[in-house]
């Protein structure tokens, strides 16, 4: 808890009163989620959320009856909700380990800081979802909808392929970073046939990462780490590659070739296999 309430302190010291209350209540309200995520059991501590069964959930959300149904911080993991309409629903903090979501619907749906690890998700609709330092690793996410969604989260592992992420945003913010940088990372990710037309990867952690054949048209990969990470047949017409460190990655049989953005101005591109 110190290094959180120093971060915090950190926080009220860097911003300006004359921001507002608004923005204030949203660092709380991100700080109360990561600290239920953590006591929430992934780390092996006590779990603090109390077990909710499918017929629980269907009944919070009958309850909010058009309103925000509220599961923030709730333990759902290894839950069978497959298709279930779950759009809009506040899951901030929330523990979602091991669950099946395939097919539900969860656009717009608020997942900041909560745990998904090994979470099937496959066919599911993620449109515009807010996933702040959620944990998606290893979930499955094959053939998903994560159109507009902001995913600066952890996705080492996952699997999603043939996945929309379509002007998803999953580069860095600049604008807060109370507690160091905070970035996506598809480390060893497969998004083999994905589209991620104009999505933002900048300085995103894509080390190993499976492209091949994924739609990448000007998408933004300035200085994203992709050592390793393989483009094979990927279209990056467009794309941003400014400054991305390339070292060892794959650029075979790629389409739009010609027209990527900052390949001159990349690192290590001579360690790059081209053909």
């Amino acid at each position: 808890m110190r290094w959180i309430t120093h971060s915090f302190r950190q926080t009220l010291r860097r911003r300006r009163v004359s921001r507002g209350a608004r923005k204030l209540a949203h660092t709380l309200g991100t700080v109360a989620a990561i600290v239920t995520a953590l006591l929430s059991g992934p780390l092996g501590w006590p779990a603090v959320a109390q077990d909710m069964s499918v017929e629980d959930v269907q009944a919070v959300l009958r309850s909010a009856a058009g309103g925000t149904a509220d599961l923030s911080g709730k333990d759902l993991s290894g839950l069978n909700l497959a298709g279930m309409d779950l759009s809009g629903v506040n899951l901030q903090g929330a523990n979602l380990k091991g669950a099946d979501l395939s097919g539900a619907d969860l656009s717009e749906s608020n997942l900041d800081a909560a745990i998904l690890r090994g979470a099937s998700l496959k066919d599911a609709t993620l449109r515009r979802i807010s996933a702040h330092s959620t944990v998606l690793a290893e979930a499955d996410l094959r053939g998903s909808d994560l159109s507009g969604a902001l995913l600066i989260c952890n996705l080492e592992y996952a699997r999603l392929d043939g996945a929309n992420l379509s002007g998803a945003r999953l580069g860095a913010d600049m604008r807060n970073q109370p507690m160091g940088l905070m970035r996506v990372s598809l480390r060893k990710a497969s998004l083999r046939g994905a589209k991620l037309d104009g999505a933002d990867l900048s300085r995103g952690l894509l080390e190993f990462a499976d492209f091949a054949g994924a739609s990448l048209r000007g998408a933004n990969l300035l200085r994203a780490e992709a050592a390793g990470a393989d483009f094979t047949g990927a279209d990056l017409t467009g794309a941003d590659l400014s400054m991305a460190d390339i070292a060892g990655a794959r650029f075979s049989k790629i389409k739009g070739g010609d027209k990527i953005v900052g390949l001159d101005k990349t690192l290590n591109a001579d360690s790059a296999h081209f053909d």
